[in-house]
């Protein structure tokens, strides 16, 4: 017996232990590991792209919303400016959807400094973009801080939108959200008409219209003009949505929804509206697989990036458009089921690879390292049942379609081989990473596979809810026994899933990098990071 051991160094240092000497570095995760602080900036970005309205597998939604208010505070007194361009980055179609981004500026509304008020006063507008964004960011608003005069002075703003054509579009779509209506908003903010299109747009929100008019007031007012004379005519609805180009949320309500209305909806349909009623169109016999110009015109829309991007559709958007639609609404929050278009299966299979954002092949070799542990089937990203594992496979998979040189394995506390190609569809991904859902978590062991046999990476990806704890090393020591037995200059990349404050990114590599989940540009960036350019 000796005890020579005692004053070598510790080459390994189990993960329910923080790394000697780097303790101040390091907080302990809820799943019991100890991880590197990710920061408040680093946290800020997950929060708004990833929210924290719904619980994970080591929290619930309210102990994550803390985090993301205490983040935000923090953050607005460091940098209100900065804490803006975040928003604003969230916002722009990168985050889930705008909550977050909405409920991170009413916080930033709260900011003691006047450089927070200015802020918040800047970038509300390209924030608050839609009546639906309004309505919530009033409810916020109320729920945390109250309507004082910084409120007031962006509401009347808002409402007095100098086209008044598009603020009737937006006050006819949303007449109501939120336990909020338009005449309470305008009762709220004591809003003055800039124009006599203004005065008539208010006079119908708080009046209505007990007599119409022969014909529209105005052009900004001939969509509410057909509104009200559908309300009048329900039998009519199929002239009404037509001279007055109403939307399925505007005519539906009132008019008598038949096929050819929806046909009629369907011609004029933006692109979300289209990607959330797929089922309910296939359903309804507008779209068929002998209705040739109908099927043309869903590939038309959903396969062109600029018309995605216009429409700040997120991939999350069609991944769970994907997975409902292929369902024949089984999965998701219908009440309708239908049959599943192959035609527009592939379609949504394009579409998901196109609203993400790639560039040509690096050349480079790519471990994709996919959590399956327990931990990430557990946390469901959205309604339809989306688990932050299938959202993993999906992003790994993007990333391994645009290079040629990779390979995909999950890991738990093992490291197996998934049978994941870039020949996969999302739907085979999908299901071939959920099947093997088990376990703790232990990102180290991708690395002592790739020592074992010698797997020669650029760059190892991770995508993971970080909370890594059951390894008898941590990842970045293990990471240093791989750059030295197999590649010295290998590249780190862990893309993190959930709103936690951890990362495995050791702070003092170069050669490591921490992404926020479900940004579409991480792909790229990877890309990116490969080739040297980052």
């Amino acid at each position: 017996m000796t005890y020579q051991f005692y004053k070598q160094p510790q080459r390994a240092t189990p993960q329910t232990q923080p790394l000697p000497g780097r303790e101040a570095e390091m907080i302990q995760g809820r799943s019991g590991g100890y991880q590197f602080d990710a920061g408040s900036w680093r946290m800020l970005r997950r929060c708004l792209l990833i929210g924290s309205a719904q619980g994970t597998y080591y929290a619930g939604k309210r102990e994550l919303t803390d985090d993301f208010v205490n983040t935000v505070t923090q953050c607005v007194e460091l940098s209100p400016q900065r804490v803006a361009e975040e928003i604003l980055y969230a916002s722009d179609g990168r985050a889930i959807n705008n909550s977050a981004p909405l409920f991170a500026l009413v916080l930033l509304s709260m900011g003691n400094a006047p450089e927070a008020k200015q802020a918040f006063v800047e970038i509300f507008p390209k924030v608050v973009r839609t009546g639906s964004h309004f309505y919530e960011w009033l409810n916020y608003t109320k729920m945390l801080r109250g309507f004082g005069k910084i409120v007031r002075q962006c509401g009347q703003t808002w409402l007095s939108n100098p086209d008044p054509k598009a603020l009737a579009y937006q006050l006819l779509k949303y007449q109501q959200r939120h336990g909020f209506s338009h005449r309470d908003v305008l009762r709220l903010f004591h809003v003055k008409p800039v124009s006599p299109d203004h005065q008539a747009l208010f006079n119908w929100v708080t009046q209505g219209w007990d007599k119409l008019p022969v014909q529209p007031p105005s052009e900004p007012m001939t969509q509410i003009w057909w509104y009200e004379w559908l309300k009048r005519n329900p039998a009519k609805t199929h002239k009404a949505i037509a001279q007055g180009r109403l939307t399925h949320e505007m005519a539906a309500p009132v008019g008598q929804m038949d096929q050819q209305a929806w046909q009629l909806l369907f011609e004029e349909m933006p692109v979300g509206a289209l990607l959330r009623n797929l089922g309910s169109l296939t359903q309804l016999g507008v779209l068929q697989p002998h209705l040739r110009k109908n099927l043309k015109q869903v590939e038309s829309m959903l396969t062109q990036k600029k018309i995605l991007r216009r429409g700040r559709i997120h991939p999350i958007d069609v991944l769970k458009a994907l997975k409902t639609y292929s369902s024949g609404g089984r999965t998701g929050r219908s009440q309708k089921t239908w049959r599943p278009i192959p035609r527009i299966v592939d379609i949504l299979e394009k579409a998901l690879e196109l609203s993400f954002e790639v560039v040509d092949p690096t050349g480079q070799v790519f471990l994709h390292a996919v959590d399956v542990s327990g931990s990430m089937s557990y946390y469901t990203v959205s309604s339809v049942g989306l688990t932050c594992c299938e959202i993993a496979a999906t992003m790994a998979l993007v990333t391994a379609k645009a290079e040629t040189n990779y390979a995909i394995r999950g890991f738990s506390t093992k490291f197996c081989d998934l049978g994941i190609t870039a020949r996969d569809s999302f739907q085979s991904a999908m299901k071939k990473a959920q099947s093997r859902n088990f376990g703790g978590t232990d990102a180290s062991v991708a690395y002592d596979w790739a020592i074992k046999n010698k797997f020669w990476a650029d760059v190892i990806c991770f995508w993971t809810d970080s909370e890594s704890w059951a390894g008898r090393r941590h990842p970045s020591q293990a990471l240093a026994d791989y750059r030295q037995k197999v590649n010295p200059n290998a590249k780190a990349v862990y893309v993190t899933l959930a709103p936690y404050q951890l990362t495995l990114v050791d702070p003092k590599d170069p050669l490591s990098w921490d992404f926020a989940g479900f940004d579409p540009g991480t792909p790229r960036a990877i890309q990116a990071i490969a080739a040297g350019e980052i």
